[in-house]
C-alpha cells in the first residue's frame, strides 16, 4: 500500500485499523501529540481546539462532497424517522354519501331497515352535490401509529479508517 495523505480515509474491509490509522469514531486525540493531524483537522469534526480534537465519525454516516449547501463536517439526516402532518401531502379523501333513506333491502345485511339507494355495483354515486352531516366517530378513526419508519438506502457495513501520519498534503 502507497504511503497515503495524512488525514486521508479509506475503506477497509476488516474491523480494526491498520498501524498508523485509526478508525473513524469520532474519538477525541490530543492536538500536543497529533500537531500536524490537527493542523488539517482543526475542530471541524469536534473538540475544544485547546487540547483535544476529533477525527470524523462515520458510524451509521454515508459521506458526501462538500458543495450545494454541504460544508465540511456537517452531520444530516437519521435512520429513523416519524412523519409529521406537515411532511404529508396536502390531499383529500372524498366520500360521497346521503342521509336520505334507502329504496331497497339487501338480505346480506340480515336487517330490515332500508340499506341500498342504488342497484348493486353502483353504491358510490358520481354527481353528488355534498352536504355537512356530522359522521358517527366510530366510523371515522386515525389510522398509522406515529412510528418510526426505516430512512436508509440498501448498504453494506465496511470499516472507515483515516491515516493518523503520512505525507503532508500542500494544496494546489
Amino acid at each position: 500500500m502507497a504511503e497515503p495523505f495524512m488525514s486521508e480515509i479509506r475503506l477497509m474491509s476488516f474491523s480494526f485499523a491498520p498501524k498508523n490509522w485509526a478508525l473513524c469514531n469520532g474519538q477525541f486525540l490530543p492536538i500536543n501529540q497529533n500537531q500536524a493531524l490537527f493542523s488539517l483537522l482543526g475542530t471541524t469534526y469536534g473538540g475544544n481546539g485547546q487540547t483535544t480534537f476529533a477525527l470524523p465519525d462515520l458510524r451509521g454516516r454515508v459521506p458526501i462532497h462538500v458543495g450545494n449547501g454541504h460544508f465540511l463536517g456537517d452531520r444530516a439526516g437519521e435512520e429513523a424517522h416519524t412523519l409529521s402532518i406537515s411532511e404529508i401531502p396536502t390531499h383529500v379523501h372524498f366520500l360521497q354519501a346521503s342521509n336520505a333513506n334507502g329504496n331497497a333491502v339487501n338480505p346480506n345485511f340480515g336487517g330490515t331497515g332500508y340499506v341500498l339507494s342504488a342497484e348493486p355495483g353502483n353504491a358510490y354515486a358520481t354527481g353528488f352535490t355534498p352536504s355537512a352531516v356530522a359522521l358517527n366517530a366510530g366510523t371515522v378513526a386515525n389510522n398509522g401509529g406515529s412510528q418510526a419508519h426505516q430512512n436508509m438506502q440498501p448498504f453494506l457495513t465496511l470499516s472507515y479508517c483515516i491515516a493518523l501520519s503520512g505525507i503532508f498534503p500542500s494544496p494546489n
